[in-house]
């Protein structure tokens, strides 16, 4: 299959009448899936209400079929055609979040939506993307677009065009080149069918955000202890992992340096994620700066191209930092203890 690819100008007028946006928007109509920019990362987007068309995502990623899709909307009153309800909590957060980098979980309508969009299961998760060139085509296209991020299952996700291509070109009808991404770690994933509200996705809005608006929130118990069931079916899975193993180092600069000397005696090619505060303190073949301590959101921002950045360095194994369970630093931990498959090296 030949991948086309659109540059567009975000900054333009009229972006729904773009001759590229209208082009996307005329191939998802067909069916067809088409990679598109968000806030968050790139989304691979399909025909929500086609089974065809989530067929044909689930192919491109190689995705296992029980992980449900987020579906994207383009304005809040495509809700009522697919949304059973919509709670009061669920009415806050859409006032204060969308649109932005929130996913919210509600009970479905039967019959809309794709049931292998939902994974068959009784709710459906639902954002409206903060990016222009997304909700131009949203606008365009007058369906509801279920989009995963757009790479191959299990792999770093993508901040821009390049990621998606290095995965999926010659597997997908298209990619709408909308620059780079700006919150870099996906949407925060929040369970609005109780009456507290449940994050089962720590992400781009923090636990502390949401508290500000809508009163308690609660973590998933899988959020905390990694051996209870998550309730989100794909955080089960193994995600954003570069190619070399990752180990993720609770403890000094020193020992982390000791980890380094000790698998370069060994003869293997070391990688080390840090910050821009301490990358300079390791001597490891390859050490990349990942954003500021300082400033957790330039982490975030930074992550998955650090990650796929190993991947060109061809190196045998990665040690990384690791960061406070706060704020988006909660969100950096969740991703890069799914990359590392959970592999932690205590001092």
């Amino acid at each position: 299959m030949y991948t086309k690819v659109w540059k567009v100008d975000k900054y333009v007028d009229n972006l729904r009448n773009n001759p590229q946006v209208v082009d996307a928007a005329h191939l998802l109509q067909e069916n067809e899936v088409v990679a598109l920019p968000t806030e968050t990362v790139y989304g691979l987007g399909g025909n929500a209400k086609s089974d065809v068309a989530v067929e044909k995502i689930f192919a491109a990623k190689g995705r296992p079929s029980d992980n449900p899709l987020i579906i994207h909307i383009g304005d809040k009153k495509q809700l009522t055609a697919f949304v059973a309800e919509i709670p009061n909590k669920a009415e806050v957060l859409m006032e204060a979040f969308w649109p932005g980098p929130l996913t919210i979980i509600f009970k479905k309508k039967d019959g809309v939506l794709s049931e292998k969009a939902t994974a068959g299961l009784e709710t459906v998760a639902v954002r409206m993307p903060d990016h222009p060139v997304a909700l131009a085509l949203l606008e365009k296209c007058q369906l509801p677009i279920a989009a995963p991020s757009a790479n191959s299952s299990g792999k770093p996700s993508p901040t821009n065009a390049q990621h998606v291509l290095d995965d999926l070109n010659g597997k997908i009808a298209g990619v709408l080149d909308g620059g780079a991404t700006g919150v870099g770690v996906e949407s925060t994933v929040v369970d609005c069918t109780e009456d507290i509200p449940v994050i089962l996705r720590p992400g781009g809005i923090t636990k502390e955000q949401l508290e500000a608006v809508v009163g308690e929130v609660h973590l998933d118990a899988a959020l905390i202890n990694e051996t209870s069931k998550p309730k989100a079916p794909g955080m089960k899975y193994q995600h954003y992992a570069p190619n070399a193993p990752l180990y993720l180092v609770n403890g000094s600069n020193t020992f982390l340096q000791r980890l380094i000397e000790e698998k370069q005696a060994e003869g293997l090619r070391v990688g080390v994620l840090a910050t821009e505060e301490s990358v300079e303190s390791y001597s490891a073949d390859v050490s990349i700066a990942c954003g500021k301590r300082a400033e957790l959101e330039t982490v975030a921002t930074a992550l998955y191209e650090t990650l796929r950045a190993f991947n060109q360095e061809k190196v045998d194994i990665i040690f990384s930092e690791t960061f406070p369970n706060t704020g988006v630093g909660h969100a950096i931990m969740n991703r890069l203890q799914k990359a590392a498959g959970n592999k932690v090296i205590e001092e």
